[in-house]
């Protein structure tokens, strides 16, 4: 059965959950939607099978052929699952929600299956129940979605980060034997996405229930429990309450959503095996080490400035017992956002606007928007450039300053931390130039519809590193993205994609040798 197919039946019994939910709190009319819609979507993948099927049966296909182009076919069902699924996915949500636009249900969808978290919907009371379970729903699959493909797609493809690291010689002309070498691991892509689907999904279901229960445990309901369990596996944002914030959290539920984050800090919090990588213990993680600096750096310098600004007003008021415990607040709240907005998360901490009440300096927004900017881990729920690619620019600058004090000094560490300095360092700087350019594309797009350059600047970031909270905390007044016109709208929906998928994987898809095979 094609994989696209599978996609629509796992979308379709996923419809279920939210009919069966609404049918049991009293709310029949949303029920409806949801049931009569997986119905429909269930028929219609059905439908396209027995077609595929009875094809196969009469058309001799050429396997090598098929094989040659398995790759292709991945990217493109990947980008049609971004795209095409969302319109499927948004015909419930519009059934059950009339008094809005199909074009604000379609956002809302690829905003919730690419984990950006992004909303029309700035009054979460407008929705119901019904609803905002489908919309954390489908942000859970698509976090899913996104971490089995990476291994099972985007790892083959030598994209989606792990070009970095990976130990495939370029060619240098003997590009059959590359080409053949490409194909062997290109070719079994169904029986990966369904070996790892089966690994990986008791894992992820696994780790969202526990979570779930610790949160009702900590003071959440049930219901908002649920939402933010699944948000935070996800690292999408998306909140039933309009955050953390929005039913006061206790701090042992942010205690609780700060441990399950560090999960997309790495690829080897899940310790799933890849033969192409040599794998480390955990604490010599490359990006776990980058992690750690940020989460150990930046809140320091955070509270420091407070401090300071505190002291320079009332050197006597920073002595007191009230003052400590500010510092130790403000240091909380700034250690959480830190990693909520590493990870692309974009929750908020219920003690962050003790540091900006504390010495009546603001936040730096610009801290914000450089975290989501870097990302999480490689093969992870997170989006951003991701912490891998920094690492080895970091690697390679310490590198270079080296040779500038020793030119004749000689690198060591090995062939992989030479590889990852030279070949890891050149990939990980032309992906930065492809994120850079594409920052700057997508802003003269929303200028053209009308948006002033800085809100401009904060709607691209927030959608190319799927991190659509930030709109509401990298400027001085928030961002709403319920006030933005359609084609701005569309924009940014087709960044979320680009933010998913990456821009390499994009331009995979444009080179002319890609679709001769």
């Amino acid at each position: 059965m094609p994989f696209f197919v599978q996609l629509m039946l796992i979308c379709a019994g996923a419809m279920m959950v939210p009919a069966i939910y609404g049918a049991a709190v009293q709310q029949n009319a949303e029920s409806r939607a949801f049931f009569y819609s997986g119905i429909l979507l269930a028929s219609f993948a059905c439908f396209i099978a027995i077609a595929r099927f009875r094809g196969e049966d009469t058309v001799d296909r050429d396997t090598k052929r098929d094989r040659d182009r398995e790759g292709r076919n991945q990217l493109l069902v990947l980008v049609a699952a971004y795209t095409v699924l969302p319109l499927a996915l948004a015909v419930p949500f519009s059934e059950a929600i009339p008094s809005t636009t199909f074009f604000n249900t379609y956002f809302e969808m690829v905003s919730a299956l690419t984990t950006t978290g992004a909303t029309v919907f700035d009054d979460p009371a407008r929705l119901p129940r019904t609803v905002h379970l489908w919309i954390a729903l489908v942000g859970w699959l698509g976090g899913f979605f996104a971490w089995v493909t990476a291994i099972a797609v985007l790892a083959p493809l030598n994209l989606g980060g792990f070009e970095v690291i990976s130990a495939r010689p370029r060619s240098t002309g003997n590009a059959s034997a590359s080409r053949t070498s490409q194909i062997a691991r290109v070719a079994a892509g169904p029986e990966r996405l369904s070996r790892y689907t089966q690994r990986l999904f008791p894992v992820y279901f696994g780790l969202t229930i526990a979570l779930w229960f610790a949160l009702a445990m900590a003071g959440s309901s049930p219901f908002v429990a649920l939402c933010h369990a699944m948000s935070t596996m996800a690292t999408s944002g998306i909140s039933p309450v309009g955050g953390l914030t929005g039913e006061h959290h206790s701090l042992g539920g942010e205690f609780l959503i700060f441990a399950f984050l560090m999960l997309a800090l790495s690829r080897k919090t899940f310790a799933v095996e890849q033969s192409s990588i040599d794998f480390k213990p955990l604490y010599r993680d490359s990006e776990m080490k980058i992690a750690a600096a940020l989460l150990i750096v930046l809140p320091t310098i955070l509270v420091a400035r407070h401090w300071i600004a505190a002291y320079e007003i009332d050197p006597a008021s920073v002595q007191t017992a009230s003052t400590i415990v500010q510092t130790i607040q403000s240091w909380w709240g700034s250690l959480f956002m830190v990693m909520s907005f590493l990870t692309t998360s974009g929750f908020e901490s219920q003690y962050w606007d003790a540091a900006r009440l504390w010495s009546g300096l603001q936040a730096p927004g610009v801290l914000l928007l450089g975290l989501a900017v870097f990302g999480g881990g490689v093969a992870t729920t997170a989006g951003g450039v991701k912490l891998l690619r920094l690492y080895a620019l970091v690697r390679h600058g310490e590198r270079e300053i080296e040779k500038m004090i020793s030119p004749k000094s000689v690198g060591g560490a090995g062939a992989t931390a030479r590889r990852l300095r030279r070949q890891g360092a050149y990939v990980a700087w032309v992906y930065f130039m492809f994120f850079a350019l594409t920052i700057a594309v997508v802003m003269m797009g929303l200028a053209l519809t009308g948006q002033p350059f800085e809100q401009a600047a904060v709607f691209t970031v927030s959608a190319l590193t799927t991190t659509g909270p930030l709109a509401q905390f990298a400027a001085e007044t928030a961002y709403s993205y319920a006030g933005l016109s359609d084609a701005a709208k569309a924009i940014l929906a087709a960044t979320m994609v680009l933010g998913r998928l990456e821009m390499l994987a994009i331009v995979a898809l444009f080179n002319p040798d890609f679709w001769r095979k």
